[in-house]
């Protein structure tokens, strides 16, 4: 395969999976201002900051404000992580590797587009701002539907799935870390029913409430939701449940050109690292630390695949 279609296709996915999680990152934040009886806008500090596009924003607004930071996360344009942003690529990406989708793929990708951008085309109302989000949800998940119900198993479908579940660790990483930048006011607040609450909404943000439920007591337990989001296997967004995906899928790329690549180590290495880890060394390390750490490893193994695969050429 040509590494321009590789890398099409690998970005198409990373882009609409980024959309998604981009929603739901706002979202983690936004339930998460709604847990304080004081609410301050500098709790979007931290949401832009685990998005990664703090220093951006600023040379954008002069002030943070929770109405701007919500505005710059979903349809500004001027950011290129922001929702629209990302769908507008992942479209573009699409574009690009037209004859590699099936014809479902490339229609819901389309209608994505063709919806949000008609619905982004002003500034959202506080009081819309949950459904858009249900709405880019809804669109990805179209999205993936249709690519899997329509597409054969060989190296496209590889490159496409690589690319989503390193988007959806990456994700889930951040997530799950904007807990240690916002949702607790205090120290004092540990254990609480204020920290309980922020819990539960960091669940809800990856649609794991329940599941969470059915897999634990239905205490809410830091150190259970963190297994749960970082080493259980059987919760899609977890970080082992897309690390087993991503070594299954770069190991039929290996086979498939019969090449090993550093790629291929890096990916053994993190996975073996999820599978023998416990919750409790990785709060004895520090949760922050930790995620620092494996967000740092997922980009090594990005750029690894670009180079290994040779996505430019």
């Amino acid at each position: 395969m040509l590494g321009r279609t590789a890398n099409g296709l690998y970005w198409m996915f990373r882009y609409i999976e980024r959309a998604e999680n981009i929603a739901r990152l706002v979202d983690a934040g936004q339930r998460m201002s709604l847990t304080r009886s004081g609410a301050v806008e500098d709790d979007w500090d931290g949401v832009l900051q685990s998005a990664g596009v703090r220093e951006a924003y600023n040379e954008v607004h002069s002030k943070l404000t929770g109405a701007d930071a919500i505005d710059y996360l979903i349809r500004d344009r001027s950011n290129p992580s922001s929702v629209m942003s990302c769908i507008d690529y992942g479209r573009n990406n699409a574009r690009m590797v037209r004859t590699a989708l099936t014809r479902d793929t490339w229609e819901a990708t389309n209608e994505c587009w063709i919806e949000l951008k008609t619905l982004l085309a002003k500034r959202l109302k506080t009081a819309e701002v949950p459904e858009m989000i249900e709405v880019i949800k809804r669109r990805a998940g179209l999205i993936r539907g249709a690519f899997h119900g329509s597409m054969l198993r060989n190296e496209l479908y590889n490159f496409a799935r690589i690319g989503t579940f390193i988007e959806r660790a990456d994700n889930t990483a951040r997530i799950l870390d904007v807990k240690y930048y916002v949702l607790l006011p205090s120290i004092s607040h540990v254990g609480s029913s204020l920290d309980n609450a922020q819990w539960e909404s960091i669940l809800r943000s990856v649609s794991a409430h329940r599941a969470y439920k059915w897999a634990y007591d239905p205490e809410y337990k830091p150190a259970n939701i963190a297994d749960f989001l970082i080493l259980n296997g059987q919760m899609p967004r977890s970080l082992a449940y897309c690390y087993e995906k991503i070594v299954s899928n770069i190991g039929y790329l290996g086979t498939e050109y019969d090449q090993r690549l550093p790629a291929h180590d890096t990916a053994d290495a993190i996975r073996k690292m999820l599978q023998t880890l416990t919750v409790k060394s990785i709060m004895d390390q520090g949760l922050h630390e930790f995620l620092e750490d494996f967000v740092s490893r997922n980009n090594k193994l990005s750029a690894e695949i670009s180079d290994g695969y040779r996505f430019y050429q």
